[in-house]
């Protein structure tokens, strides 16, 4: 076995990326402080082609060396928007049509296994230590878990990130190609 090369994977450049088609999907974080997590999430979504990604709150936006760090210049290629509170990205999201989804575990959410869409879609993803705010809750049309089965309640929130982009990614793909 040999790894392949930048060339073999045929990867695009920031330029080409801009222009490619999006996957009808956006990423909300919601007052996320470690910028680590917000860098790997730009990575993720650079990956799986994201419409956006919005950053709320206390959540840093770039240009950021720690950004960076995990971004690894994906930071230059995802789109992103800031919005000062959530709760008025939300309402932004709304007026342009998606269906707005907090990953959280509350009652009644709906198991990320059990979770369709083949519609433009937002998931919220919240800060470290509280989550998605309690507040932003009823602004949503539903809230998303990933099962666990574990001693921990939660997982980082990149990595839930990424198991969640790449459900809606293989859920979303098939009705809006990328390629």
């Amino acid at each position: 076995m040999q790894k392949r090369t930048m060339d073999d994977l045929g990867r695009i450049n920031v330029d080409q990326y801009k222009a490619a088609k999006k996957l009808p999907l956006v990423v909300v974080l919601d007052n996320v402080r470690s910028l680590n997590n917000i860098g790997s999430i730009f990575r993720t979504s650079d990956a799986f082609r994201v419409e956006c990604i919005y950053l709320c709150g206390i959540t840093a936006t770039p240009p950021h060396r720690d950004i960076h760090k995990t971004a690894l210049g994906a930071e230059e290629s995802v789109d992103w928007q800031y919005f000062e509170t959530t709760a008025l990205c939300l309402q932004h999201l709304k007026a342009k049509g998606y269906q707005i989804y907090a990953v959280e575990q509350v009652h009644g959410s709906q198991s990320l296994e059990q979770f369709t869409t083949q519609q433009p879609t937002a998931v919220i993803f919240g800060n470290e230590v509280e989550g998605v705010d309690e507040t932003i809750l009823p602004l949503c049309d539903g809230c998303i878990e990933i099962p666990q089965y574990g001693t921990k309640h939660s997982l980082n929130i990149s990595i839930a990130a990424g198991i969640v982009v790449w459900e809606l990614w293989r859920q979303l793909v098939p009705s809006h190609p990328l390629l």
